[in-house]
């Protein structure tokens, strides 16, 4: 993983005409600051990755993307301020399925078909959501910003879907498991897929 940011940085700065020795006062400080993302990242994501879903080889993976995600995600000059939402932010443009947990913004988007024979809905929806500063609700997903200030904290609506395609909107609710609960009161038996 340090490997792959560390090349990312030297080709990212050859790109942009960079001098990595100025932005980080020597090049030394910079592998300082390549090394601790390495164990940082990683150490979140034995927290908050859950490997069983995981398609991708980890160490392959992140050899091939973590180090422009990386610099994506936080800019190739800022990477001493790496921090925890970083983490984050990097989880969520390699698409790694984290675990859900109140404590961070984490997208869900599932579907699972209804049960219920004679309900017009033919399939139920969890989406994340959020509201916006001009008071449009739009969709949280893997390709948002997660720490936006334009931008309420996340929260999950319920919607029913018909044969025709059409989503309708039931309810929102501030944790997966409000809405999750919900939906099997609407329809008993449910059973939604991993997200």
């Amino acid at each position: 993983m340090a490997s792959s940011l560390w090349s990312a940085c030297h080709e990212r700065a050859r790109c942009e005409e960079l001098n990595l020795s100025e932005a980080y006062n020597g090049i030394d400080e910079l592998m300082r600051v390549v090394m601790r993302i390495a164990n940082q990242f990683e150490a979140w994501a034995c927290a908050h990755v859950n490997f069983d879903e995981t398609t991708d080889v980890w160490p392959y993976l992140l050899e091939d993307k973590f180090g422009a995600t990386c610099i994506d995600a936080v800019g190739l000059t800022a990477l001493a301020s790496f921090g925890d939402r970083d983490c984050l932010r990097v989880a969520m443009r390699l698409q790694l399925p984290v675990i859900l947990d109140d404590q961070l913004p984490v997208p869900v988007d599932v579907s699972a078909p209804n049960p219920e024979p004679n309900s017009p809905f033919r399939m139920y929806r969890i989406q994340t959501v959020r509201d916006s500063d001009d008071g449009d609700v739009v969709v949280y997903n893997f390709g948002s910003e997660p720490f936006d200030d334009e931008f309420s904290e996340p929260f999950f609506g319920l919607y029913g879907i018909y044969e025709d395609g059409i989503v309708e909107h039931i309810a929102d609710r501030d944790t997966y498991l409000e809405a999750l609960s919900l939906a099997k009161k609407i329809a008993p038996g449910i059973e939604f897929q991993s997200r």
